[in-house]
């Protein structure tokens, strides 16, 4: 037995020993979570600075007075109990003493007070904004629209790396990167030292935009609009996630801003226009099977494998587009309307986001993958035709 009892010991110090090895592999991610972290993330911009000392201040504060009460109440205990012959005072009230514990509870919220609410109330001031940047959530990436300011008119969707997301899908074994599940296609780049109002809302279900280092997390509401702003201080990039319990891909929703000198961010943005216009695709453009679904293979890696599976296959509540009778139909009108409009009350979002192109691409490849042998080809002019109804 005491043999025994040595080797599952040294088993356990090895597994041990292994375990630490593998969490020390991870370090620390500049803008982002730390190994073991205690405090609130290094603050990028001035309100996060402020929303750190109202933390500290009030956690201060609160635990001067918890040990200065419970000191004396324990003190009054054991110096003044019944053991030692002391007797209870028969007295009613004091006034003075009522007086004190009324005022000085009231001079030290008010203390606490100004400081918070001259926090609060600049963290809704979202007036002369540089840059405005529309973030709608959607289950479960974020898309973003440049709405006001430099780089107005551009638009993209934010997805999880597909690299991190196999290696989750894997059991997250072998070397981790320290961005791990952080990482995404595309970014929002802001510039340094520029307002940046952020304006919320969502496609199915509630999200919330939150990125701890700028001190900044606003609900994304369906139907609703919401905003909040920031000014970051440094570049850099920086790292939040969606903060409401959005579904089941909640943890595959991540934040990645990254902020340019004004020099590269106007750089960056002259490049992005000119990537829009290369991609910018005339609607009326006759494509042939095989391009339209090698095409189509990519939107729906990057929006639809998620919920519907690699394989088409669904899970769950999300139904199977492998063998669907809407995929295989041959009226085309009804597939795309569930891409333009969604259904079942937001459980399949509605696409409108994506281009007429991306549109029929990916349900040309619908309906010829899998078993789906359709033959049937989807051209651009029909989802543009349809978008409006």
């Amino acid at each position: 037995m005491k043999s025994i009892s040595n080797k599952l010991a040294s088993l356990l110090l090895t597994a041990g020993a292994l375990l630490g090895s593998a969490a020390h592999a991870v370090s620390d991610l500049p803008g982002g979570p730390a190994v073991r972290q205690l405090n609130l993330a290094p603050p990028a911009t001035r309100i996060a600075e402020e929303q750190h000392f109202l933390h500290w201040m009030m956690l201060i504060i609160c635990t001067v007075i918890f040990v200065a009460v419970f000191s004396v109440m324990f003190y009054s205990i054991l110096k003044h109990r019944k053991s030692l012959g002391y007797k209870p005072a028969t007295f009613h009230e004091s006034v003075t003493v009522e007086i004190i514990w009324t005022i000085a509870p009231f001079v030290i919220v008010i203390l606490m007070a100004l400081p918070a609410t001259k926090v609060l109330v600049a963290q809704k001031d979202t007036t002369n904004a540089d840059l405005t940047v529309k973030a709608t959530g959607y289950q479960w990436k974020w898309g973003y629209d440049y709405i006001k300011g430099e780089g107005e008119g551009l638009a993209f969707v934010s997805t999880l790396d597909a690299s991190h997301r196999a290696l989750s899908d894997n059991g997250a074994k072998g070397d981790i990167p320290d961005n791990y599940l952080l990482k995404v296609d595309n970014p929002l780049v802001v510039p340094v030292n520029k307002k940046v109002r952020v304006i919320t809302t969502a496609n199915d279900v509630i999200h919330a935009f939150m990125v701890p280092a700028f001190g900044i997390k606003q609900d994304a509401i369906p139907g609703f609009v919401r905003d909040t702003w920031f000014r970051a201080e440094k570049v850099g990039d920086f790292y939040g996630q969606c903060a409401e319990l959005c579904g089941k891909e909640h943890a595959y929703m991540p934040i990645h801003v990254k902020v340019l000198s004004a020099e590269d961010y106007s750089a960056w943005v002259n490049a992005e226009k000119k990537k829009a216009a290369a991609k910018a695709d005339d609607p009326s453009k006759v494509w042939a099977l095989d391009d339209l679904s090698k095409r189509g293979e990519k939107v729906y890696a990057a929006n639809c494998a998620a919920c519907h599976q690699p394989n088409g296959k669904g899970a769950g509540p999300i139904k199977a587009l492998d063998g669907s009778a809407t995929v295989l139909d041959a009226d085309h009108a009804r597939q795309i309307a569930v891409l333009l409009n969604g259904q079942n009350n937001g459980t399949m979002p509605a696409w409108k986001q994506l281009s007429d192109t991306d549109i029929a691409a990916v349900v040309t490849y619908t309906k010829n993958s899998w078993s789906n042998k359709t033959g049937q080809l989807v051209q651009p002019a029909e989802v543009l035709a349809l978008r409006g109804k």
